[in-house]
């Protein structure tokens, strides 16, 4: 099984094209896709997040109208892969795409000449 990292808690599997958690290795989705599809997903309040400072009108903590902030886990181990503040109604993101080739390509050229990544 060879992995490469890509993010804190995100590798891909080259063998088997997967994205999989670098905690606990499980496989989350293909790697051709939105690896946070493959996630746990919650949605957060963000006065959960950012606890009001002041009382009144502006607290200093996001407008939930104006703001969502999701969370993408593991589901697994359950670690935060990723999280993502958005204006309410917007699309996931899609914030990784690989050239899963060129990676495969770069891995085997480091291989064959005996030197590591």
């Amino acid at each position: 099984m060879d992995r490469r990292r890509i993010t804190e808690y995100l590798d891909i599997d080259l063998d088997s094209e997967m994205w999989c958690c670098n905690r606990c290795g499980r496989d989350l989705i293909g790697a051709g896709e939105n690896y946070k599809k493959g996630c746990l997903v919650a949605e957060r309040d963000p006065s959960e997040v950012h606890r009001p400072l002041v009382e009144g009108e502006y607290t200093r903590s996001p407008d939930p109208a104006w703001c969502r902030i999701i969370e993408f886990y593991c589901p697994s181990c359950g670690i935060m892969i990723e999280n993502e503040y958005l204006p309410p109604g917007h699309p996931i993101t899609h914030d990784i795409e690989l050239d899963i080739e060129s990676l495969k390509a770069k891995h085997a050229a480091a291989t064959a000449g005996g030197g590591d990544e």
